[in-house]
């Protein structure tokens, strides 16, 4: 057995030695890229004043960014009051506009405007809502100096001035309490010299039915009690309806996201008419409207409901159109506010 093993040992000595296996070259270290910084340049719209150089801006900068940058130097001018633009003539920028991505180089100007105090929408959407309701429970009550002054704090005996009352009422603490837990409010701000427009003219149509409804000499609907009912069944229909929309949208936007959407028909049947509307909240806003018209057969209510629904056609129209152009496979089904007629 050991002359074998010595045998073998002389075989394996006779053959030619193994290379070992070459090892790979270690890679050569990436070279970091290297960041272009941007500068940027603020400009008064008006004056044509430099009013701020920035240097050394990250590309990835926001435009909400460069405002933030801009408040530091001119604290009374906060992000929420400032335009931005590339061109005096141009649109204002979006904060979520990236800087690389905007049609300028390396040094960029951007022209500023002052958009005046500014103050949230919520709050707006609460003084819009706030103001009817109490102005008109003031003429359901009639306080003094509203009707001649044997009527002051009487009541109406006609029980459909009562029912109004609770729809007009129910609508608008119904609108605030969606603005409160419902909405999810993309645009941030609005300026303040807004809000008396705003109020004014929903204050002052408050008023202005309010004033006929509960008047002592208010008459009732022609045809009585079946023209009350039906006005009522259209009202709560569209009421909630329209509540059911607004919850639709609400889920469809996670908070903090600007990001859009296509909004669609849930298992809750009020929301099927979305297979038909791009604006179905509108569409029950108005048929709420017509509803307390029938109901309460009064000509200021009427003439809102018609300003309603053209400003509201207005509104349904600019975001159907902002859909269809967002949106290549938007449904072509869908109407503004109106199935197949508008």
């Amino acid at each position: 057995m050991d002359v074998l093993a010595l045998e073998a040992k002389k075989a394996d000595a006779l053959e030619p030695e193994k290379k070992a296996a070459p090892r790979p070259k270690p890679k050569a270290p990436k070279k970091a890229k290297r960041i272009v910084y941007f500068e940027v340049e603020i400009v008064d719209l008006k004056t044509k004043e430099k009013l701020l150089l920035l240097d050394k801006v990250e590309p990835t900068a926001t435009v909400l960014d460069i405002k933030a940058l801009f408040h530091k130097s001119y604290p009374k001018w906060y992000p929420a009051r400032q335009s931005l633009r590339l061109d005096p003539k141009a649109k204002c920028l979006r904060d979520e506009d990236i800087l690389q991505t905007l049609p300028v180089g390396t040094t960029a100007s951007f022209y500023f405007s002052d958009l005046g105090p500014q103050l949230t929408w919520g709050t707006v959407f609460l003084a819009e809502c706030a103001g009817p309701l109490i102005i008109y429970l003031m003429f359901y009550f009639r306080l003094p100096f509203i009707y001649s002054p044997k009527y002051d704090f009487t009541s109406s005996k006609h029980w459909i001035v009562h029912l109004a009352c609770i729809c007009h009422s129910f609508h608008y603490i119904k609108r605030i309490l969606e603005t409160l837990f419902v909405h999810r409010i993309s645009h941030g701000t609005m300026p303040l010299r807004n809000i008396f427009k705003n109020c004014g003219y929903y204050w002052s149509t408050a008023a202005w039915m309010a004033y006929y409804i509960n008047h002592p000499l208010y008459t009732t609907p022609y045809y009585g009690q079946q023209q009350v009912n039906a006005g009522l069944y259209i009202f709560l229909f569209c009421q909630i309806g329209n509540f059911s929309i607004h919850v639709a949208l609400r889920n469809l936007k996670t908070p903090g996201s600007k990001t859009k959407k296509i909004p669609y028909p849930t298992k809750n049947p009020f929301t099927w008419i979305f297979w038909l509307v791009s604006c179905p909240n509108y569409t029950y806003e108005v048929g709420s409207w017509i509803g307390f018209t029938v109901m309460t057969q009064c000509v200021p209510v009427a003439f809102f409901t018609l300003v309603a629904f053209i400003q509201m056609t207005v509104w349904a129209k600019g975001k159907h159109r902002s859909y269809l152009k967002e949106f290549r496979d938007y449904p072509t089904l869908r109407s503004s506010i109106l199935p197949f007629i508008l």
